[in-house]
Protein backbone atom coordinates (compact mmCIF):
# COMPACT_ATOMS: atom_id res chain seq x y z
CA UNK A 1 0.00 0.00 0.00
CA UNK A 2 1.49 3.41 -0.75
CA UNK A 3 0.53 6.02 1.61
CA UNK A 4 -1.81 8.88 0.42
CA UNK A 5 -0.60 11.20 -2.17
CA UNK A 6 -0.81 14.88 -1.45
CA UNK A 7 -0.30 16.84 -4.58
CA UNK A 8 0.07 20.23 -3.32
CA UNK A 9 2.07 21.99 -0.78
CA UNK A 10 3.17 18.16 1.06
CA UNK A 11 6.68 17.73 -0.07
CA UNK A 12 7.81 17.65 2.91
CA UNK A 13 4.84 15.98 4.57
CA UNK A 14 4.70 13.10 2.09
CA UNK A 15 8.36 11.42 2.81
CA UNK A 16 7.60 12.21 6.45
CA UNK A 17 3.80 9.44 6.53
CA UNK A 18 6.10 6.96 3.94
CA UNK A 19 8.82 6.47 6.84
CA UNK A 20 6.70 6.29 9.83
CA UNK A 21 3.82 4.42 7.92
CA UNK A 22 7.51 2.17 6.98
CA UNK A 23 9.00 1.89 10.19
CA UNK A 24 5.54 1.28 12.68
CA UNK A 25 4.50 -1.13 10.03
CA UNK A 26 7.66 -2.84 10.59
CA UNK A 27 7.09 -2.89 14.37
CA UNK A 28 3.85 -4.02 13.93
CA UNK A 29 4.88 -7.07 11.48
CA UNK A 30 7.75 -8.24 13.67
CA UNK A 31 5.58 -8.21 17.07
CA UNK A 32 7.35 -5.56 18.90
CA UNK A 33 3.73 -4.53 19.31
CA UNK A 34 1.43 -7.26 19.74
CA UNK A 35 -2.16 -7.11 19.04
CA UNK A 36 -3.90 -5.32 21.61
CA UNK A 37 -0.90 -3.03 21.82
CA UNK A 38 -2.63 0.73 21.85
CA UNK A 39 -1.36 4.10 20.42
CA UNK A 40 -2.53 7.41 20.67
CA UNK A 41 -1.51 10.54 17.96
CA UNK A 42 -0.14 12.09 20.52
CA UNK A 43 2.38 9.44 21.88
CA UNK A 44 2.98 9.15 17.50
CA UNK A 45 3.46 12.95 16.78
CA UNK A 46 6.14 12.67 20.00
CA UNK A 47 7.89 9.91 19.01
CA UNK A 48 8.74 11.03 15.86
CA UNK A 49 8.76 14.99 15.63
CA UNK A 50 5.72 15.21 13.33
CA UNK A 51 2.18 16.65 13.53
CA UNK A 52 -1.13 15.53 14.53
CA UNK A 53 -1.95 15.45 10.63
CA UNK A 54 0.66 13.64 9.83
CA UNK A 55 0.31 11.13 12.70
CA UNK A 56 -3.30 10.81 11.69
CA UNK A 57 -2.81 9.75 8.11
CA UNK A 58 -0.49 7.10 9.07
CA UNK A 59 -2.50 6.00 10.71
CA UNK A 60 -4.99 5.80 8.55
CA UNK A 61 -2.43 4.21 6.28
CA UNK A 62 -1.87 1.38 8.52
CA UNK A 63 -5.52 0.88 9.26
CA UNK A 64 -5.82 0.49 5.58
CA UNK A 65 -3.95 -2.75 5.42
CA UNK A 66 -5.51 -3.89 8.14
CA UNK A 67 -2.47 -3.72 11.05
CA UNK A 68 -4.47 -1.02 12.98
CA UNK A 69 -8.31 -0.02 14.15
CA UNK A 70 -9.31 3.06 15.32
CA UNK A 71 -11.66 3.82 17.83
CA UNK A 72 -13.58 6.67 19.83
CA UNK A 73 -12.75 5.93 23.31
CA UNK A 74 -10.00 3.33 22.75
CA UNK A 75 -7.34 4.91 20.51
CA UNK A 76 -5.38 2.61 18.21
CA UNK A 77 -5.45 -0.60 18.67
CA UNK A 78 -2.76 -2.88 16.90
CA UNK A 79 -4.68 -5.94 15.38
CA UNK A 80 -4.04 -9.93 15.24
CA UNK A 81 -2.73 -11.26 12.11
CA UNK A 82 -5.64 -12.75 10.12
CA UNK A 83 -6.71 -8.60 9.96
CA UNK A 84 -3.97 -7.59 7.55
CA UNK A 85 -3.87 -6.93 4.18
CA UNK A 86 -1.97 -9.88 3.47
CA UNK A 87 -1.25 -9.48 -0.26
CA UNK A 88 -0.14 -5.81 0.42
CA UNK A 89 3.41 -5.37 -1.05
CA UNK A 90 4.13 -3.69 2.01
CA UNK A 91 2.89 -5.85 4.50
CA UNK A 92 4.51 -9.10 2.68
CA UNK A 93 7.68 -6.83 2.73
CA UNK A 94 7.58 -6.45 6.32
CA UNK A 95 6.70 -10.01 6.96
CA UNK A 96 9.97 -10.79 4.75
CA UNK A 97 12.00 -8.43 7.06
CA UNK A 98 10.95 -9.70 9.93
CA UNK A 99 12.57 -12.88 11.22
CA UNK A 100 9.67 -14.20 13.08
CA UNK A 101 7.88 -14.01 10.00
CA UNK A 102 10.10 -14.65 7.11
CA UNK A 103 9.99 -18.36 6.78
CA UNK A 104 6.35 -18.18 6.85
CA UNK A 105 6.05 -15.80 4.78
CA UNK A 106 8.25 -17.78 1.92
CA UNK A 107 6.38 -20.65 2.47
CA UNK A 108 2.60 -19.17 2.08
CA UNK A 109 4.67 -17.43 -1.52
CA UNK A 110 5.57 -20.36 -2.79
CA UNK A 111 2.67 -22.36 -2.27
CA UNK A 112 0.57 -19.37 -3.50
CA UNK A 113 3.40 -19.58 -6.63
CA UNK A 114 2.73 -23.11 -7.28
CA UNK A 115 -1.02 -22.71 -7.06
CA UNK A 116 -1.17 -20.29 -9.92
CA UNK A 117 1.88 -19.77 -12.22
CA UNK A 118 1.52 -23.66 -13.85
CA UNK A 119 -1.80 -22.78 -14.68
CA UNK A 120 -1.21 -19.10 -15.93
CA UNK A 121 1.59 -20.59 -18.30
CA UNK A 122 -0.40 -23.35 -19.68
CA UNK A 123 -2.78 -20.26 -20.26
CA UNK A 124 -0.39 -18.14 -21.69
CA UNK A 125 0.41 -20.94 -24.35
CA UNK A 126 -3.56 -20.16 -25.34
CA UNK A 127 -3.87 -16.71 -24.82
CA UNK A 128 -0.49 -14.47 -25.43
CA UNK A 129 0.09 -12.65 -28.27
CA UNK A 130 2.77 -12.84 -30.93
CA UNK A 131 4.38 -9.82 -29.12
CA UNK A 132 4.27 -11.85 -25.95
CA UNK A 133 5.59 -14.51 -26.96
CA UNK A 134 8.64 -13.44 -28.74
CA UNK A 135 9.29 -11.44 -25.47
CA UNK A 136 8.62 -14.53 -23.67
CA UNK A 137 11.64 -16.17 -25.23
CA UNK A 138 13.80 -13.00 -25.34
CA UNK A 139 13.84 -12.66 -21.81
CA UNK A 140 14.56 -16.27 -21.17
CA UNK A 141 17.73 -15.78 -23.28
CA UNK A 142 18.97 -12.92 -21.24
CA UNK A 143 18.54 -14.89 -18.71
CA UNK A 144 21.20 -17.28 -19.96
CA UNK A 145 23.33 -14.61 -20.85
CA UNK A 146 23.35 -12.71 -17.72
CA UNK A 147 24.12 -16.27 -15.79
CA UNK A 148 27.04 -17.23 -18.19
CA UNK A 149 28.85 -14.42 -17.53
CA UNK A 150 32.72 -15.07 -17.51
CA UNK A 151 33.59 -16.29 -14.38
CA UNK A 152 36.89 -14.59 -13.89
CA UNK A 153 34.70 -11.34 -14.64
CA UNK A 154 32.64 -12.26 -11.85
CA UNK A 155 28.93 -10.90 -10.95
CA UNK A 156 28.66 -7.34 -10.32
CA UNK A 157 26.18 -5.49 -8.40
CA UNK A 158 24.52 -4.27 -11.95
CA UNK A 159 24.51 -8.02 -13.27
CA UNK A 160 22.53 -9.42 -10.20
CA UNK A 161 20.32 -6.30 -10.36
CA UNK A 162 19.57 -6.74 -14.34
CA UNK A 163 19.55 -10.40 -13.59
CA UNK A 164 16.63 -9.99 -11.04
CA UNK A 165 14.65 -7.11 -13.29
CA UNK A 166 14.28 -9.62 -16.04
CA UNK A 167 13.47 -12.58 -14.29
CA UNK A 168 10.97 -10.32 -12.48
CA UNK A 169 9.39 -9.42 -15.66
CA UNK A 170 9.81 -13.46 -17.25
CA UNK A 171 7.20 -14.62 -14.33
CA UNK A 172 5.09 -11.53 -15.03
CA UNK A 173 4.48 -11.65 -18.30
CA UNK A 174 3.64 -15.06 -17.90
CA UNK A 175 0.65 -13.89 -15.41
CA UNK A 176 -0.16 -11.02 -17.84
CA UNK A 177 -0.25 -12.93 -20.73
CA UNK A 178 -2.45 -15.35 -19.60
CA UNK A 179 -5.74 -13.40 -20.42
CA UNK A 180 -6.43 -13.42 -16.48
CA UNK A 181 -6.97 -10.56 -15.03
CA UNK A 182 -6.83 -11.78 -11.62
CA UNK A 183 -3.56 -13.30 -12.33
CA UNK A 184 -2.48 -10.12 -13.53
CA UNK A 185 -3.28 -8.68 -10.67
CA UNK A 186 -0.65 -10.74 -8.64
CA UNK A 187 2.16 -9.21 -10.47
CA UNK A 188 3.09 -7.05 -7.29
CA UNK A 189 2.92 -9.33 -5.16
CA UNK A 190 5.41 -11.60 -6.89
CA UNK A 191 7.55 -8.50 -7.36
CA UNK A 192 7.73 -8.40 -3.39
CA UNK A 193 8.60 -12.15 -3.54
CA UNK A 194 11.46 -11.90 -5.85
CA UNK A 195 12.69 -8.26 -4.20
CA UNK A 196 11.89 -9.53 -0.68
CA UNK A 197 14.44 -12.45 -1.50
CA UNK A 198 17.35 -10.71 -3.11
CA UNK A 199 17.10 -7.96 -0.12
CA UNK A 200 16.81 -9.99 2.97
CA UNK A 201 19.34 -13.08 1.55
CA UNK A 202 16.80 -15.64 1.67
CA UNK A 203 17.35 -16.43 -1.91
CA UNK A 204 20.45 -16.02 -4.26
CA UNK A 205 20.52 -13.38 -6.82
CA UNK A 206 21.71 -16.22 -9.18
CA UNK A 207 19.82 -19.10 -10.65
CA UNK A 208 18.96 -21.76 -8.57
CA UNK A 209 20.55 -25.07 -10.82
CA UNK A 210 18.54 -26.40 -13.72
CA UNK A 211 16.04 -23.24 -13.76
CA UNK A 212 17.82 -21.91 -16.56
CA UNK A 213 17.13 -24.47 -18.96
CA UNK A 214 13.36 -24.96 -17.21
CA UNK A 215 13.03 -20.91 -18.06
CA UNK A 216 14.25 -21.73 -22.18
CA UNK A 217 11.84 -24.80 -22.12
CA UNK A 218 8.72 -23.08 -20.47
CA UNK A 219 9.17 -19.88 -23.05
CA UNK A 220 9.54 -22.50 -26.27
CA UNK A 221 6.13 -24.17 -25.32
CA UNK A 222 4.41 -20.98 -24.48
CA UNK A 223 5.55 -19.88 -28.08
CA UNK A 224 4.67 -23.28 -29.98
CA UNK A 225 1.06 -22.64 -27.40
CA UNK A 226 1.76 -25.89 -25.96
CA UNK A 227 -0.19 -25.33 -22.69
CA UNK A 228 0.46 -28.74 -21.35
CA UNK A 229 3.83 -28.61 -21.66
CA UNK A 230 4.00 -25.08 -20.38
CA UNK A 231 2.31 -26.18 -17.18
CA UNK A 232 4.27 -29.07 -16.45
CA UNK A 233 7.70 -27.04 -16.91
CA UNK A 234 6.32 -24.05 -14.87
CA UNK A 235 5.44 -26.77 -12.22
CA UNK A 236 8.97 -28.14 -12.66
CA UNK A 237 10.71 -25.28 -12.38
CA UNK A 238 9.15 -23.65 -9.42
CA UNK A 239 9.91 -27.22 -7.53
CA UNK A 240 13.46 -26.37 -8.20
CA UNK A 241 13.19 -23.00 -6.70
CA UNK A 242 11.24 -24.27 -3.64
CA UNK A 243 13.96 -27.23 -2.87
CA UNK A 244 16.30 -24.15 -3.14
CA UNK A 245 15.03 -22.64 -0.59
CA UNK A 246 14.83 -25.58 2.26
Amino acid sequence: MTPPHHPHGATATAPLLGSVFDELGREIVSGAHPAGTQFTLHAISERFGISRTVARETMRALEHVGLVAAGRRVGITVLEQRHWALFDPAVISWRLAAPTQRSAQLASLNELRMAVEPVAARQAADNASPQQRAEILELASTLVHLAKMPAEAGRQEGDAADFLATDLRFHSLLLEASGNEMFAALVPVFFAIHSGKTVFGVGADKPVANTLDLHQELAQYVSDGDGIHAERTSHALLHEVARSLE
